[in-house]
This record gives structure tokens, sequence and C-alpha cells, in this order.
């Protein structure tokens, strides 16, 4: 799996539990999904992703 389709899946990920976190624990669950949503849009932009660089330290370890 590439790095960008990794951070597709944790992003999703936490979206969506985070959405069911709000149903069922408290509403305020809902300000980590706009974080993560905020990320992935200045991601887009300005291609600085803390996880992307994360991840790739991850790869590179023997």
């Amino acid at each position: 799996m590439t790095i960008e389709n990794q951070i597709r899946a944790f992003a999703g990920t936490f979206i969506l539990l985070s959405l069911l976190l709000s149903l069922v624990h408290s509403h305020y669950w809902l300000f980590f999904t706009t974080l993560v949503g905020v990320n992935l849009l200045q991601s887009s932009f300005t291609h600085f992703c803390p996880l992307e660089m994360i991840l790739k330290k991850l790869q590179n370890k023997p």
C-alpha cells in the first residue's frame, strides 16, 4: 500500500470513528472530525502532512 493510500485510510478511519463517538459518547468528538478535515484540506494545498513524515520514517526503519 502506498503512503497516500495509508493516509487516506487513516483519515477515513479517524473521521468515521469520531463520528461514531460523537453519536455514542459526546458531540465534542466532532471537533476531532473537524481537525482531521482541516488537516486534509491544508495538506492538499501545502503538501505538508505530519502523518506522511511519520509513515516515511517507519518505512525506512530496518
